[in-house]
């Protein structure tokens, strides 16, 4: 009786969002998957953030590929992503329709998170690692700011909490590391993880900075008209400013626009307080028209060195938009 042979399994590439628990989360799920089911071998972990966006669609993936909780290109042969601003362009939506209706390709903008959404649609094929329904939780909770309280929010110390906050630290090795967690994740649950002697480390020092971060909010934020908090900050080395910061400050503000400037570029993030309810203007659009994007509540642009003069008019506009 002849017994049938395996397919040899391909060498592929894996893009993910990152810095981002939603990226690092959906690339192990993507990962277990694609190995488990079609035989994918992946040979590179490449993370990806929006500073590609201009430049993404030109830009040739190694092939065959997958791209996780981040824009779609037309060559990607496996895609999931829950941003409203997914689809760069016409060419890129008109290619995307053409495809969607097959199971390589998963988006949803009204997910709360990119991790959520593959494990919803691939749930049969994770049965086997019970752990992942709470990592997959814990990510969602932390990518739609679903939070208890500001406290949780930047300094809470469940082990999704923990290991999340160590994503803040600027290092040489992030990719090393990002692939370091992908790994891990994938094997052990979070408590294991966040008791790893690398995480431990990580994130002690993240606290510390956080911890000054707050102070330097609190001497450099002012409210605006329409309840929004604004603060315009340069960074420093010993101190990392939460998004969730100004709420820490000003509790009752609608809405959050922060300024953080440094030698490498402007990072101005906006955000909604996720503990009023009312209803959010779409930040990730308010963004988009500057090259950035986001969700319904939270949006981000970051201009390259040179261009701080634009940092007045993405302010006013989102004022404008916020009022």
């Amino acid at each position: 009786m002849a017994i049938a042979r395996q397919s040899p399994m391909k060498n592929a590439t894996l893009y993910f969002h990152y810095p981002c628990l939603d990226g690092l989360v959906s690339a192990m799920l993507a990962w277990e998957y694609l190995e488990k089911q079609r035989r994918w071998k992946i040979a590179n972990f490449v993370p990806v953030d929006y500073t590609l966006r201009d430049t993404w669609l030109e830009n040739p993936l190694q092939k065959p590929c997958a791209v996780v909780d981040f824009l779609f290109h037309p060559s990607v042969d496996f895609w999931a992503d829950h941003h409203q601003t997914a689809l760069l362009n016409q060419q890129a939506k008109a290619n995307y329709l053409k495809r969607k209706n097959s199971n390589a390709f998963l988006y949803d903008a009204s997910a709360p998170s990119c991790a959520g959404l593959l494990y919803r649609r691939l749930r049969n094929h994770f049965s086997h690692k019970p752990h992942f329904e709470e990592l997959v939780a814990w990510t969602e909770k932390i990518d739609s700011a679903a939070f208890d309280s500001v406290q949780e929010a930047i300094l809470g110390d469940a082990p999704a909490l923990r290991i999340n906050r160590t994503l803040l630290l600027e290092a040489e090795d992030n990719q090393e590391y990002a692939k370091f967690l992908i790994t891990q994740l994938r094997k052990q649950d979070l408590h294991y993880v966040a008791g790893l002697a690398e995480v431990k480390r990580r994130e002690q020092q993240v606290r510390r900075s956080l911890e000054k971060g707050l102070k330097k909010v609190r001497a450099r934020a002012r409210v605006e008209k329409g309840e929004v908090v604004v603060f315009d900050a340069r960074k420093s080395k010993n101190q990392m400013i939460s998004r969730y910061a100004p709420y820490y400050i000003e509790p009752n503000a609608r809405y959050s626009i922060g300024i953080i400037r440094s030698p490498e570029g402007i990072g101005i993030t906006a955000m909604r307080n996720p503990w009023r309810k009312f209803r959010s203007i779409s930040l990730g659009r308010a963004f988009e028209k500057f090259g950035g994007g986001g969700h319904q509540r939270v949006g981000a642009v970051r201009l390259p060195v040179g261009q701080g003069r634009k940092v007045k008019d993405v302010v006013e506009s989102l004022l404008s938009k916020m009022r």
